[in-house]
């Protein structure tokens, strides 16, 4: 079970309702993918409507919506996608994704609704799929919206106290809602590091960021 400490006493966010319970069921039908897969999310998760790609995403594509509910293939980057884009040796990493991401809901962080992960064996190992709802944001490099900045900083100052590390939170991993607040996503192979300085990890990481998307040269983080 992945041990997830207590919150920080400075935490600005007000906890949530706790999320439903994923409950397993075998020979699950994704929509837009083939076969049979092992699915964890809430009972009543329905799929309304048709599969369609979710536009403006980053990442490595195959990101889709079916109605409120979206649908992220686990891919590999780096030199390794070459070799292997999609195959994991189990789905323990995918597990310990949405038990990180169902965390940060309950405890407030913005951050859009986690509500499950699916595999299915594949070759030596198993692929993977997660789910979240639908949060109708704008990934940030889409908009350079400098309004943003300040709420992105308040983001990573919470999850520095909180001791949690993202390595691979960047700029794409960040939503611009409507009506301005601002979403972190995308908890693959976060973990918590109690007691150490994150504060310049989260600084270096998102200003390389900012500069390969070609953020304003006065976005510094």
């Amino acid at each position: 079970m992945l041990p997830i400490p207590p919150l920080p006493a400075s935490w600005p966010y007000a906890p949530r309702v706790a999320a439903p319970c994923p409950r397993p069921e075998a020979g699950a039908r994704l929509p837009g993918l083939d076969g049979a897969w092992s699915l964890a999310a809430p009972a009543d998760l329905a799929f309304q409507g048709d599969p369609e790609p979710l536009g403006g995403s980053f990442g490595r594509g195959g990101v889709y919506r079916v109605g409120d509910v979206v649908l992220r293939p686990y891919r590999r980057g780096g030199l390794v996608r070459h070799l292997n884009a999609a195959i994991y040796p189990g789905p323990e990493r995918f597990e310990r994704e949405y038990r990180v991401h169902r965390a940060l809901w309950e405890a407030g962080f913005p951050t859009v609704e986690p509500l499950g992960w699916a595999h299915r064996p594949r070759l030596w190992g198993c692929e993977g799929v997660f789910l979240t709802r639908y949060a109708g944001g704008t990934p940030w490099p889409r908009t350079w919206d400098e309004a943003a900045l300040p709420r992105v900083r308040a983001l990573l100052e919470a999850l520095c106290a909180w001791g949690l590390h993202a390595p691979d939170l960047n700029a794409t991993n960040f939503q611009v809602l409507p009506g301005g607040e601002v979403l972190a996503l995308d908890w693959d192979k976060a973990r918590w590091l109690p007691g150490e300085d994150l504060a310049g990890r989260y600084r270096a990481r998102l200003d390389r960021s900012l500069r390969k998307l070609g953020a304003p040269s006065r976005f510094v983080i």
